[in-house]
């Protein structure tokens, strides 16, 4: 029997409290903002901007803009090998790390489902871009054959999942910031809450690795913003999800974004019709939130290692089978005709 492939979920509040766990990934942007002498400063400041920002966005019947309050919760994906033939089934590794979004709306007391993603955090994708990349490109240039495609595998198979299925009912967003090595055009589209689309002009090589992930990328510049976002999505992304529900991914993933490429999201001067991405613009504004970008790059490093070490070697060999008979569905064709 083969290696059969599970998940488990843990959930921690992202709040004033958060401290992170022993085994959550370093390198994410709340672990980031969560150490240190000013956490606790740095945590209620992005929880702040979380809350305003999503204000301005739901403005609709909130004359004073705090009818609304956003709830974050980390979600930690831990996968499980089970042998088919002992039943022996190993501890958890540490997959992945989301973030899933609840509004509460202060005047009805209501909860109001947000959408799980938003932030994307990978310990297999650290490995990718931090161990074999460079290890390939010492030899020759270019990616390998099949770079992404273990990774975009266990996604999949993660959302396909009972652990998944059970806890989520959409499929999730992931929203980050755009490349700088590509171009994008303003388009006509304009949504209530996305704003205005952009399309670019090729696709960058994180496109092309959540492409096989399964999720496309559309480009929207929310009214209020000075750069435009990637939404990474599965199906319809204007009409799969509230409007409360993507204002909640716009106000979470941007107030991040402008602490840590303030060079973008925190710029003077607004995205124009076309736009270039760059990280030595130096006309922009600093938060007072302490984020180390350099610590944030060497841990990648480190735990691209880590994963190397602890789970890609040892289990090559059942990774190597178990990837062979997965199918690898790749993004739609419909995220290139936007361009």
């Amino acid at each position: 029997m083969a290696t059969e492939f599970t998940f488990s979920i843990r959930t921690t509040p992202f709040d004033e409290d958060y401290s992170p766990a022993a085994d959550s990934r370093a390198t994410t942007n709340f672990a980031n903002l969560a150490r240190g002498d000013d956490r606790r400063r740095n945590l209620r400041g992005v929880l702040a901007m979380i809350d305003g920002r999503f204000n301005e966005l739901a403005a609709a019947e909130n004359p004073n803009r705090d009818r609304y309050h956003v709830e974050l919760e980390i979600v930690s994906v831990d996968l499980h090998l089970t042998d088919g033939a002992s039943g022996g089934t190993t501890p958890g590794f540490p997959l992945i790390e989301i973030l899933d979004v609840t509004i509460l709306d202060r005047a009805t007391g209501e909860r109001i489902k947000g959408i799980s993603g938003n932030n994307f955090s990978s310990y297999v994708r650290d490995y990718d871009f931090s161990v074999r990349l460079p290890q390939h490109k010492a030899v020759e240039p270019g990616l390998p054959g099949d770079f992404g495609e273990l990774h975009g595998k266990l996604f999949q198979h993660f959302l396909a999942s009972d652990a998944y299925r059970e806890r989520f009912a959409l499929s999730p967003v992931i929203c980050i910031s755009v490349s700088t090595s590509r171009t994008y055009q303003r388009l006509g589209n304009r949504h209530p809450v996305l704003g205005v689309e952009y399309g670019h002009d090729a696709d960058s090589l994180t496109d092309e690795y959540f492409g096989k992930m399964g999720l496309q990328v559309r480009y929207f510049m929310p009214d209020g913003s000075v750069a435009p976002l990637a939404f990474y999505h599965r199906g319809d992304l204007e009409g799969d999800y509230s409007d409360l529900a993507l204002a909640g991914t716009i106000a979470t993933m941007e107030a991040f974004q402008k602490i840590y490429r303030p060079e973008i999201y925190n710029a003077n001067e607004p995205a124009g019709e076309v736009y270039r991405p760059t990280l030595e613009n130096a006309d922009y504004t600093v938060l007072d939130i302490a984020y180390d970008r350099e610590e944030r790059a060497q841990l990648g490093k480190t735990q691209g290692r880590f994963t190397d070490e602890h789970f890609i070697t040892p289990y090559r060999e059942v990774l190597d089978e178990w990837a062979a008979t997965r199918p690898l569905a790749l993004a739609g064709a419909e995220a290139g005709s936007r361009r």
